[in-house]
């Protein structure tokens, strides 16, 4: 297997351990086959960000104890959906990402520039 690589061309690093991200649960933003969702975002979540999701159906908050998920607060670090955050983004509502734990596969969906300007790792 191949390493994965983040948007800016490295080695893609963890977003988070505490709580538990990825699509595997390993940490990463990493994504496969049956990632349907494209879990690539590693986003540094806010209040608004997080109640614009459960707006949209996706309840964040919320522990799932039978998942595992401990549900995130402000300042919690998670692997999004790109398509999340790019709605985000055109919401304004965006939150900050680290560029060294985003998959590459998110410039799919949204520019290297937008990803940049919200950057809080080096750009």
């Amino acid at each position: 297997m191949t390493e994965a690589t983040n948007v800016l061309g490295g080695k893609l690093e963890n977003c988070c351990t505490s709580p538990m991200t990825g699509y595997y649960r390993d940490g990463k933003c990493n994504t496969g086959g049956g990632d349907y969702g494209a879990h690539v975002v590693c986003a540094q979540v806010t209040e608004e960000f997080l109640t614009f999701s459960k707006q949209r159906g996706n309840d964040l908050i919320s522990p799932v104890p039978l998942c595992n998920f401990p549900g995130l607060k402000p300042g919690d670090r998670w692997c999004l959906c790109a398509s999340r955050w790019k709605e985000a983004l055109d919401a304004g509502v965006a939150p900050p990402i680290v560029l060294s734990a985003t998959h590459v596969s998110a410039l799919e969906y949204v520019s290297e520039e937008e990803l940049k300007q919200y950057a809080i790792d080096e750009s």
